[in-house]
């Protein structure tokens, strides 16, 4: 099971506004917007995979051919918000939805999150589940924490000041300062 990532929603945790502003760019010029816009992107996305958490909100989907042994599914998405859709897929492709109250989030959306299912779910007998859930931080979530909006920022600030200087064909790596305010956050593998 590998959530697919169907939608983004909410804005970046760090604002152009915010980011020009870290960079001391005076002025109304706006005409380096775009790549400081596309470093937020990339600095977010860096600091995602350095922690394996989410700091913008995301709908996922998720497919299922059995249910979880225990009724306890942990899921590789934190933090977890909230189930926003439940159903079971028949041999015709035809969705039959189900009430996702019959899943709920448990027990630590943050630290361990899962999907705890009801016993009351109809089994699968043959057929799949899919599930979409909601997971990030904005939006419904929780707050991004401090030291991870501090890391993308730091990291903008970085790729901003060295362009060009990097190895050709090897993406830029964060500054050394923001792994040490990644390493607090980063959700650890069982």
């Amino acid at each position: 099971m590998t959530p697919i990532r169907v939608e983004e929603f909410g804005v970046e945790p760090v604002s152009l506004a915010e980011m020009r502003g870290y960079l001391r760019l005076d002025g109304d010029d706006g005409s380096e917007d775009g790549l400081i816009g596309s470093l937020v992107t990339a600095a977010r996305a860096s600091v995602e995979a350095a922690t394996r958490r989410l700091v913008r909100p995301a709908r996922f989907r998720l497919m299922l051919t059995a249910w979880a042994a225990g009724g306890v599914l942990p899921l590789p998405l934190s933090p977890l918000v909230a189930v926003t859709r439940a159903g079971i897929v028949g041999a015709d492709a035809v969705v039959e939805e189900i009430d996702p109250g019959l899943l709920r989030i448990g027990p630590d959306p943050w630290e361990a999150p899962c999907l705890l299912v009801d016993p009351s779910v109809p089994l699968l007998m043959r057929k799949a589940a899919l599930i979409e859930v909601t997971a990030g931080c904005g939006g419904d979530g929780p707050a991004v924490p401090a030291p991870l909006a501090q890391a993308i920022r730091m990291t903008v600030a970085d790729w901003y000041e060295n362009r060009g200087d990097g190895v050709p064909g090897k993406p830029l790596a964060p500054p050394p300062a923001v792994a040490e305010l990644v390493a607090q956050h980063r959700m650890m593998r069982v």
